[in-house]
């Protein structure tokens, strides 16, 4: 199924929701709506769903105009952060209800299969409100799957789920989509898991639709500051500097040669994101020199803030490393690293991309 959504708006009385975008999701692959609460993720799939009418604009399915057209009348299925399940049927009733509809056959071991994969298998015989939230949510997601639409909507599906399940959902998730022939649309405020999901990512602020592309693509090249901002985490440092002939400056800092564009010359702004920072040099790395703020365990990683002549810069660290505030430390990163954004916060350089980086 392929769906397209042209020059679509959405205003409600004053307020504008949703500025004039238009957007294709690949068909039969997971596209992430990426941004901040409020962004407008929701908005756009309730477009997509039908449970909305655009103010401008059309929502076409393999061309076909359906604007207008309502979500009993779409074969679309949906999930949101708060799960919804049939409380007067059992947990497999549940899971088995779209399958019935269809007139599916085998359908205990289809579900007793969804219900392993999401580790429910041995709530089948309960009730949804004899359940935690976590369990609800799963079934929901596993009636959802088992309905089979060739248009699925999921809306920070797994948000009130603990972390280590939603680590292990996610990955889980991403092959139950791989193998599938629905076209996802999966929302989310976090960088990470649209990295995780892969596919193609759209990213959105404010309302409006800022860059749409596959995910690795998306994240290395950000076509503007506030794309840059959206796809990192932890945010993106963001320095200061002043271009000329292919050199930038950094106040009170290094000189950075770059091959910038003849366009790229006076105010800029260098990005570095935290993982191109290190506290070991390589050949040909630049140094700054500065004292411990502030460090960070996150799981396998420790984030630690650095305050040097250019400002206070985080940088990402693989494994637990212990450091004492205040203490001096360096961190080198290597110019071929850098994001150079113009005065527009427009991207004028973006480090070589390479797959597999």
């Amino acid at each position: 199924m392929q769906l397209t959504l042209e020059r679509v708006t959405k205003k409600v009385g004053a307020q504008t929701w949703l500025y004039e975008q238009s957007i294709a999701p690949k068909s039969g692959a997971v596209t992430v709506l990426l941004g901040a609460t409020q962004a407008g993720k929701t908005s756009l799939m309730r477009l997509m769903a039908g449970l909305d009418t655009p103010t401008t604009g059309k929502v076409l399915v393999d061309g076909k105009d359906v604007t207008g057209m309502p979500v009993r009348e779409r074969n679309v299925a949906m999930v949101y952060q708060q799960f919804i399940n049939y409380p007067s049927m059992k947990v497999a009733d549940n899971i088995a209800s779209p399958l019935e509809l269809r007139g599916e056959t085998n359908i205990d071991a289809r579900v007793k299969a969804l219900a392993d994969k999401l580790h429910i298998g041995m709530f089948l015989d309960r009730y949804p409100q004899e359940l935690s939230g976590g369990q609800q949510q799963r079934v929901a997601l596993a009636r959802a799957l088992a309905k089979n639409a060739p248009l699925m909507l999921l809306d920070e599906p797994l948000v009130n789920l603990d972390y280590k399940l939603r680590e292990g959902l996610r990955e889980e998730l991403t092959q139950l989509f791989a193998t599938g022939d629905s076209t996802v649309i999966y929302a989310t405020t976090e960088p990470g898991e649209a990295l995780l999901l892969g596919g193609y990512t759209a990213v959105m602020d404010a309302g409006e639709l800022l860059q749409y592309g596959p995910t690795a693509e998306v994240f290395h090249a950000p076509q503007s500051l506030r794309v840059a901002r959206a796809f990192s985490d932890p945010p993106m440092n963001l320095l200061a500097g002043t271009a000329t002939a292919g050199r930038v400056q950094l106040p009170g800092g290094p000189v950075l040669a770059l091959p910038l564009p003849e366009s790229a010359s006076g105010a800029v702004t260098v990005g570095l994101r935290a993982s191109a920072l290190n506290v070991d040099a390589g050949e040909g790395d630049i140094a700054l020199p500065g004292k411990v703020e502030l460090a960070e365990i996150s799981g396998s990683d420790t984030f630690v803030h650095v305050e040097t002549a250019v400002g206070e810069l985080v940088a990402q660290l693989t494994g637990v490393h212990r450091f004492e505030l205040g203490a001096s430390l360096t961190l080198y990163f290597s110019a071929s690293q850098a994001y150079v954004f113009d005065a527009s916060e427009k991207l004028a350089l973006a480090p070589a991309w390479r797959k597999g980086n």
